[in-house]
């Protein structure tokens, strides 16, 4: 399947796995199922389906035809283009595209003139009042494609300025962009640019990112260290007539090359394959021509070959156009979109599917062993209700009295449960701390000052070493103070259950030490900057200060990370605890209750049994309907019967 048969499926799933989510929920509510604990599950499986983006990043210099590329495999239903795609430079800043249905289709633009202010384009992100917004026709492709042009707009601007916007660099001349005759130089109009409308695969959760050349991503860091390595997969464009140069080379060897694990989401393509079509050449050395420049390209880039494809942009969307099969198979552009879609979607959907099943099964447990309590509880009540058969009034007076009695002491020890709160807590408090904002902060605070000290920086590197070290060193210790959290939520769980009879347990603990993997990819994405080659780059104030705003925007979103996961598992412990308290409170009350009746009614007794009988057939099925709802859960779309038949 194409690139877009396998998102259209996965967008399916998507929706189909929300819909049987509120199903679950109706039914959880309506059965009175849905504790605090179960409702965090389902809000947590909710948003990670709903929210679930995958991010394409296309990256070229310029004159590459990568805004061609994204034209022809995500927009050529338009039957025209609708990215920039003339010749010469047509993207001039990193171009986001996707939707948000809370926001009306629009383009935003961030000014260039943003990079002087202390700001990082993370802040600059919820402050959307200061960016231009051009609202767009999604239904006319004219007007849409013409809006979006504004992303290819320049200025002109003194030397001074373009330094301080950091496109010109007097120690790196050979670099730096021509001065016109006026001695001006031409920079981006904008920072960055957001295009949210309702493209189908936009709306599915695709997000493609169109980024500039060289100059251009060499100059906002945080495109470089927080933008690409966020990339499930980047597609990078080669032009198929010259190869690898010396610029292509430059790229990948500081912006791509550096993100570390998961080379094989990486794809090279070798574009405009259609200007080595020679009537002077057969088929066969044309085709020999293209083989020996994937080959080149792939030992050059360290890539297999298998990664490496050739293709036609321009002939493939003319292709889709003008439904010209021949064309479109000549283009070689469907196997770039089956490359995408085999296995970047491959890889997305198993990896989404792993998450989704952790969470169904942990709230399978959660939502069983409420049931599960009651069930035991009916057994007791039967047992007890039918060891009054035949007794006289007084017996099952002094019945009553002592379940009140039970009760009392129950009720009374209440401290000792609010003990295990109260250690649970503390401790809890700690590990919070250790992963606060503020305590990020000041762990970073070394790095920081070391990147803003004026002219070279020797010593940044030891900074940066020192600083990440301490930084996996307080994440790992995290790990060790939840581990020993969890040791001891499982012995006093386990002293409960012993003491009040209840099925309390401890649920799995945060992974904490699997962010020290992201915090490894992000100090690699930051040693590019530290190289020989980047040493006056680094050495510009702005530029230094740019870098260590992305830092922290990138660190703390991997400590919120954490932090929301604590929150998770100390919540769903908490949730369980108080649902056994509840429900051992309720257990009380149907006890008093039935003994009431009975002392009431002669044929009370044999009457509340069978009550409590049917209770147990209903009880039963809950736990079969419960494991078939969340077993539908992770079915295929093809595989699943009517929602009808679900709710039935």
């Amino acid at each position: 399947m194409s690139f877009n048969q396998e998102f259209d499926q996965h967008g399916v799933w998507r929706k189909q796995f929300a819909l049987r989510l509120k199903l679950l929920s109706e039914w959880l509510t309506d059965h009175d199922l849905m504790e605090s604990g179960v409702r965090e599950r389902l809000d947590q499986l909710h948003a990670q389906v709903k929210n679930d983006k995958i991010m394409v990043a296309f990256v070229a210099e310029f004159s590459r035809g990568k805004s061609e590329l994204i034209n022809a495999v995500f927009f050529a239903g338009y039957g025209r283009r609708i990215m920039p795609a003339s010749a010469g430079r047509t993207t001039m800043c990193p171009t986001e595209l996707g939707y948000d249905a809370e926001v009306p289709p629009c383009l935003r633009l961030l000014p260039i003139e943003t990079r002087l202010q202390p700001q990082s384009l993370l802040d600059w992100r919820n402050a959307l009042d200061k960016w231009e917004r051009v609202d767009l026709d999604v239904n006319d492709p004219r007007q849409l494609a013409r809006a979006i042009q504004k992303v290819a707009e320049v200025r002109r601007v003194t030397q001074s300025e373009a330094a301080a916007l950091g496109f010109w660099h007097e120690e790196v001349p050979e670099d730096n962009p021509l001065p016109g005759a006026d001695g001006l130089i031409e920079v981006p109009k904008w920072r960055h640019a957001l295009i949210n409308m309702a493209h189908p695969l936009l709306k599915q959760g695709l997000v493609i990112l169109d980024t500039p050349g060289l100059n251009a991503i060499g100059a906002e860091p945080e495109l470089t260290v927080s933008l690409l390595p966020q990339a499930h997969a980047v597609v990078f464009i080669l032009a198929a007539d010259t190869g690898v140069t010396k610029s292509d080379l430059t790229i990948w060897r500081q912006h791509l090359a550096v993100l570390g694990e998961g080379r094989e989401s990486r794809l090279v393509v070798l574009n405009k394959i259609d200007t080595m079509w020679d009537a002077l050449s057969s088929p066969e050395q044309v085709q020999l021509q293209i083989a020996s420049q994937r080959t080149d390209s792939a030992e050059i880039l360290g890539m297999s070959p298998s990664q490496v494809l050739a293709v036609s942009a321009q002939k493939g969307l003319l292709a889709k156009v003008h439904r010209d099969k021949k064309l479109l198979a000549a283009s070689n552009l469907m196997e770039l979109e089956t490359a995408l879609g085999v296995d970047l979607l491959g890889q997305r959907r198993q990896i989404l599917g792993a998450a989704v099943a952790k969470g169904i099964q942990a709230l399978r447990t959660e939502t069983g062993r409420m049931v599960h309590t009651r069930a035991r509880d009916l057994v007791e009540q039967i047992q007890e209700l039918e060891g009054l058969r035949g007794k006289n009034a007084g017996v099952i007076k002094q019945m009553r009295l002592r379940i009140e009695q039970e009760q009392a002491d129950f009720d009374a020890s209440g401290a000792k449960i609010q003990a295990v709160r109260s250690v649970h807590l503390r401790l809890l408090k700690d590990l919070f701390a250790m992963l606060s904002s503020s305590h990020l902060k000041a762990e970073v605070a070394t790095l920081g000052k070391a990147l803003k000290q004026p002219g070279i920086k020797l010593g940044v590197r030891r900074a940066y070493d020192h600083t990440f070290d301490r930084l996996r060193a307080d994440m790992s210790k995290a790990d060790r103070m939840a581990g020993d959290i969890q040791s001891m939520l499982e012995g006093s769980f386990k002293n409960l259950n012993a003491e009040y009879g209840f099925s309390l347990q401890a649920p799995s603990p945060p992974r904490l030490a699997q962010y020290l993997k992201d915090l490894d990819l992000i100090e690699k994405s930051h040693l590019q900057y530290l190289s020989l080659g980047n040493a006056l780059r680094l050495a510009q104030p702005e530029f230094a200060e740019r870098l260590a705003r992305a830092l922290m925007s990138r660190l703390r979103v991997v400590y919120d990370t954490a932090v929301n996961e604590v929150e998770l598992w100390n919540k769903s412990a908490a949730a369980q605890l108080d649902a056994q308290l509840r429900e051992r409170r309720r257990n009380f009350s149907r006890r008093i209750e039935a003994v009431s009746r009975i002392q009431q009614a002669a044929g009370g007794l044999d009457e509340r049994i069978r009550e409590l009988q049917e209770h147990q057939s209903e009880l039963n099925q809950l736990e079969s309907k419960l494991a078939e709802l969340t077993d539908h859960l992770l079915a295929a779309p093809e595989e699943e019967p009517s929602d009808e038949a679900l709710v039935a």
